[in-house]
């Protein structure tokens, strides 16, 4: 499977409870932070569920 970045380019302060962890799920502890995960459809999931939080790189 391929990898992709994922980096935190907006605060979570004031985002619901939900989005939070679903950011902590990610792995994601604060600003500019990077994480690498395989492409899976559950991170896909995870990824829509706080695109507004979060840049993507293939």
């Amino acid at each position: 499977m391929s990898k992709i970045k994922i980096t935190q380019v907006k605060s979570v302060i004031g985002a619901p409870a939900a989005q939070r962890r679903v950011m902590a799920a990610l792995g994601i502890k604060k600003m500019h932070q990077t994480v690498e995960h395989e492409d899976t459809p559950s991170v896909q999931g995870m990824i829509t569920k706080v695109k507004h939080l979060v840049s993507v790189e293939k």
